[in-house]
């Protein structure tokens, strides 16, 4: 395939630039900002599926097409649309679910930002990519890399290796690097931010990477394309909130391509309690998130079931982040107790039929607060983005591996001490 031509614009003053490389900020503007990508296709041509998540490459930062992939899955819901008495219940589905065409082997959609990111790499780089991951991100790389022999190291919690399981042993090409015991997302990030600046690792770049951006919001390209338009309300869980500011992105350049509709979607993302920095500063109106104590703040994040929403350092307060977006939209957060999402777990795959992640129970609890709460009307056409499932289902009729660390660090280590430890793997 040809490269996908787009400019690069700055979320904070609007200005326009060249992509020049793997660029995560603007260059000519000092305060922090997102950019984001400005497609030179104006109305997007969706390719066969054959093309699995490259069938929206016309709205992805990519220069090649990378082997294995999936694109999510939109189908209207009747079962859990009838229990909730919804008329336009329309579900998006990035996992393993066969039978309705989802072959995600990691069962995550964390699956469209890895393909989405490695597809941007230039082909030939000498460089080795660094994510840091709560868990799903991580087995998503993991996967693609091994995959596409795209040489990685991944830094996630030790408490978290659990999510980290393969269809098949994975590629020396992929070095697994872990904080330990106690420690959380926030301490993989400080630990993989050692490597970053050191001339042979390139920083993958999380939310300020348009290319996550841009294949998560592929979740609403599916829901656009399968629907015939924009949807009124979107519903997903977050951690960083990145996923949120990708789906606005995505409602922008359908607003652009002019066949979907002329509205902006209001955004429900959620969070699990007791961590919810992103649900507490929003709904005190600040820009910045509260202050908290740093212990209270991990203790909190190791106390929720869904352990990839534990972002102590998430995109909000930064221009295009996750407060801009969700005023821009109307929106409102909402949060999920733990017992909430199992309820909401066991009751989608009772009624939908197919078991799903703990951040996706999350999603679906907070669809039945806002039913209830009448935050929602019951003809209007709503999104609810399910962002990982299929796990049981897939372990229970395949072989799987997991893994164990290549390396286990404390994140106050000296940055040169983890790259000669790293270099050595």
């Amino acid at each position: 395939m040809k490269p996908t031509a787009y400019k690069l614009e700055n979320c904070a003053t609007g200005c326009q630039f060249e992509e020049s490389g793997w660029i995560l900020s603007d260059p000519n503007h000092n305060e922090p900002a997102l950019i984001r990508a400005i497609y030179e296709k104006r109305q997007i041509e969706f390719n066969d599926d054959s093309w699995g998540i490259y069938k929206f490459a016309d709205w992805m930062p990519v220069s090649r097409v990378l082997e294995g992939s999936c694109a999510p899955i939109t189908y209207k819901s009747e079962a859990l649309a009838a229990e909730l008495g919804l008329e336009n219940l329309y579900i998006t589905f990035s996992g393993w679910w066969p039978q309705r065409g989802a072959t995600m082997p990691t069962c995550s959609f964390k699956e469209t930002e890895a393909y989405s990111v490695c597809a941007r790499l230039p082909e030939g780089l000498n460089r080795t990519l660094v994510v840091a991951s709560a868990g799903n991100t991580a087995r998503a790389f993991a996967h693609v890399c091994s995959q596409n022999n795209i040489p990685v190291v991944i830094a996630i919690p030790q408490d978290n290796l659990d999510a980290l399981w393969f269809r098949e042993p994975l590629n020396p090409c992929v070095k697994i690097i872990c904080t330990p015991t106690g420690t959380d997302y926030y301490d993989t990030i400080v630990l993989a931010s050692k490597l970053n600046g050191n001339p042979r690792y390139i920083e993958e770049g999380g939310a300020k990477n348009i290319a996550r951006r841009d294949g998560m919001g592929t979740t609403v390209l599916s829901a656009a394309q399968a629907i015939g338009r924009i949807p009124d309300s979107y519903f997903q869980a977050v951690g960083s909130g990145t996923g949120a500011i990708a789906a606005y992105e995505a409602n922008l350049r359908l607003l652009k391509d002019g066949r979907f509709g002329n509205h902006i979607m209001k955004l429900f993302p959620s969070q699990n309690i007791p961590f919810t920095p992103l649900y507490d500063a929003y709904k005190a109106g600040s820009r910045a998130l509260l202050p908290s104590d740093e212990e209270q703040a991990r203790k909190k994040a190791l106390a929720i079931t869904a352990k990839v929403l534990s972002n102590r350092r998430p995109p909000y307060s930064i221009a295009g982040g996750l407060f801009d977006v969700l005023n821009a939209s109307n929106g409102e957060m909402l949060v999920a107790t733990n017992d909430e999402l199992s309820q909401a777990c066991d009751m989608f795959e009772q009624l939908e039929g197919i078991d799903i992640h703990p951040a996706a129970g999350v999603a679906v609890a907070s669809l039945i607060e806002a039913v209830e709460k009448k935050k929602i009307r019951k003809d209007e056409t709503v999104m609810l983005n399910i962002t990982g499932g299929g796990e049981k289902s897939y372990k229970n009729n395949h072989e799987w591996y997991s893994v164990e660390p290549n390396l286990i660090m404390d994140a106050s280590t000296p940055a040169e001490e983890v790259i000669a430890a790293v270099d050595q793997l």
